[in-house]
C-alpha cells in the first residue's frame, strides 16, 4: 500500500450462523475450491499489505478460532457473543481499533473481493480526506440491496424496504464494505438505534450519522459486482466457487498452462503450476500442490499438499497426497501415493501400485501390483510384480531398507524389518524375514512337491465317469 501501515487496521465480521446453509459448520467455514469463505478476504487483505488485523467470530467461535491460529497466525480474534447486528460488531471491537487511524470492516462471506479493488478503495478514502467510504456497484436487478441515492455531494444508503419507488429505480447498491475514520465512527457509535424488525444495530446506519455531522462520506464504485457475491445458502456458494474456478483456471492458462478442459479441471487457490504444463480433463489440484514446467498431468488424477518436479509425468488415474515426485518421473495409471512418501528422478511407478511414507530413489522402478510402505528403495532398485513390504505386527509399523541395484523377484514379502544390501537378487514368491548381504540370492520358498495321478483321483472322488 502507499500509505503507512499503521494508520489502518482492518476488522471482518464473521460471527453469523448462517442459518439458511442448513448446517452445524459456521458460514465462513464453508468451502469454495478446497478453502473456507474466511481464507479468501483474508489472503487478499494480505495480499493488499495489511497486518493488523481482526476477525469477530461468534457462533461455533472456538472452531473458526482454531482455524485462524493455524492458517493465519498473528490475526487477532474478537467475540460477539450475541450476534446483534453489523453495528454491534463494530462497537464490541471498539478497544481494539480506537489506537488506529482508520478501520476497514469487510463481511467474511464475501469471498471473490481481490486486493487490488481493496487497495483503489483505500486509496480513495484517503485521498479524498472521508470520513466515511463504502464500496458500491451497479447491478441489473438490485433487488434487496440497499440502494446508493446520490445529491451532489452528499451520498446516503437507503434500504430496499425503506427506498420510494424513485430510489429503487437506482441500481447503484452497497456492498457492506466501510471504512472509517475511527475518530468519527467513535462518535457516532453508541448513537446506532436497533428500531427495526430485526432488533439489530447496523452499520450503515453509522453512515448517515456521520454525515449528519459534518463528516464527508462517499461511495467508490468497483468495476466488477462478482466480486460482492455474498455467500447465504448453498446455491451461493456454488455461485461464488464457479467464478473463483474460473478465475483461477485464467490466471494459470495466461502463465502458459494447457487446460484441454477448463469446465472439468479444479485448481485450488494456493496451487503452484510452472509453464509448459499440460493438464488433462477431470484433474483436481488442492492445497499447497506445486507443479514444475513441462509436466502433464492426466486424467482423474487428484493432488493434495503434494509437490512435482519438472517434466514429471502422471499417466492419469492417480491420488497423491502430501508427497514429493522427483523430476522425469513417470507415475500411473491408477497410483495411490501418500503420507509423506519421496520419489527421486526417473523412477517409475506403474498400474495398482500403493506407496506410503517411503523413499524410491533415482531410477528405481515399481511397475505394477506392489505395496511399498515404511521403506527405503535403494537407485536403479527394480521391484517386481506383487511385491509387498509387510511393515505392520499388530503393534507397530516397522521398515524395510532395500539397497541399490537390486532385482526383487515378482510376489517377494519384505516382513519388517529387515534390512537388503546393494545388488541383492529375490527368487519370484519369497517371503523375506532375514537380511540380505551384498550380493546374495535370497531365496524363502517351501519344497514343491508334486502329487501324480491327482487330476484323474479327483474326478473319481466327486463321481466323474
Amino acid at each position: 500500500m502507499q500509505h503507512e501501515q499503521k494508520r489502518f487496521c482492518v476488522l471482518i465480521l464473521a460471527a453469523g450462523k448462517g442459518t439458511r446453509m442448513r448446517s452445524k459448520t459456521p458460514k465462513v467455514l464453508h468451502k469454495i475450491m478446497e478453502e473456507p469463505l474466511l481464507y479468501y478476504p483474508l489472503s487478499e487483505l494480505r495480499s493488499a499489505g495489511f497486518n493488523d488485523i481482526s476477525v469477530m467470530v461468534g457462533f461455533s467461535g472456538e472452531t473458526v478460532e482454531e482455524w485462524i491460529k493455524n492458517e493465519f497466525p498473528g490475526i487477532n480474534v474478537l467475540w460477539q457473543r450475541e450476534q446483534l447486528g453489523t453495528g454491534h460488531a463494530a462497537k464490541l471491537a471498539q478497544e481494539w481499533w480506537k489506537d488506529y487511524e482508520n478501520v476497514v470492516i469487510l463481511p467474511g462471506d464475501t469471498p471473490l473481493i481481490k486486493a487490488d479493488t481493496l487497495k483503489k478503495f483505500i486509496n480513495a478514502h484517503v485521498e479524498k480526506n472521508n470520513r466515511c467510504s463504502f464500496l458500491s456497484f451497479d447491478l441489473t436487478d438490485p433487488t434487496g440491496y440497499g440502494r446508493v441515492i446520490r445529491d451532489g455531494m452528499s451520498v446516503r444508503i437507503v434500504e430496499h424496504k425503506d427506498a420510494t419507488p424513485d430510489e429503487r429505480k437506482c441500481r447503484e447498491v452497497n456492498s457492506g464494505m466501510y471504512v472509517f475514520s475511527t475518530e468519527a465512527l467513535s462518535a457516532v457509535i453508541d448513537d446506532l438505534k436497533c428500531m427495526n424488525s430485526q432488533k439489530e444495530y447496523y452499520l450503515p446506519d453509522a453512515v448517515a450519522l456521520i454525515e449528519k455531522n459534518g463528516g464527508r462520506t462517499d461511495a467508490v464504485k468497483a468495476s466488477d459486482p462478482t466480486e460482492f457475491l455474498g455467500i447465504n445458502d448453498p446455491n451461493q456458494l456454488a455461485e461464488a466457487a464457479a467464478v473463483m474456478k474460473k478465475r483461477i483456471l485464467d490466471k494459470w492458462m495466461g502463465s502458459g498452462v494447457r487446460c484441454n478442459d477448463p469446465l472439468s479441471i479444479w485448481i485450488g487457490p494456493r496451487v503452484c503450476i510452472g509453464e509448459d504444463t499440460e493438464i488433462q480433463p477431470n484433474v483436481q489440484l488442492w492445497g499447497e500442490t506445486s507443479i514444475g514446467s513441462g509436466c502433464r498431468i492426466g486424467s482423474f488424477t487428484v493432488l493434495q499438499d503434494s509437490v512435482l518436479e519438472d517434466n514429471v509425468e502422471i499417466i492419469g488415474s492417480v491420488r497423491i497426497k502430501k508427497s514429493k515426485v522427483g523430476e522425469s518421473s513417470i507415475v500411473g495409471p491408477f497410483v495411490f501415493i501418500r503420507d509423506g512418501a519421496e520419489l527421486h528422478q526417473n523412477v517409475h511407478v506403474g498400474r495398482f501400485v500403493e506407496i506410503k511414507k517411503s523413499i524410491v530413489r533415482k531410477g528405481a522402478k515399481v511397475p505394477h501390483l506392489s505395496y511399498v510402505g515404511d521403506a527405503d528403495i535403494g537407485e536403479h532398485t527394480n521391484i517386481g510384480a506383487g511385491t509387498i513390504t509387510c511393515n505392520y505386527d499388530g503393534e507397530k509399523k516397522n521398515f524395510t531398507k532395500i539397497g541399490n541395484n537390486c532385482f526383487v523377484g515378482s510376489d517377494t514379502m519384505f516382513v519388517a524389518p529387515v534390512n537388503i544390501g546393494d545388488n541383492v537378487v529375490t527368487a519370484a514368491g519369497s517371503v523375506i524375514t532375514q537380511d540380505i548381504p551384498e550380493g546374495a540370492l535370497g531365496v524363502a520358498r517351501a519344497k514343491q512337491k508334486n502329487i501324480e495321478g491327482w487330476s484323474s483321483r479327483r474326478k473319481i472322488h466327486k463321481g466323474g465317469n
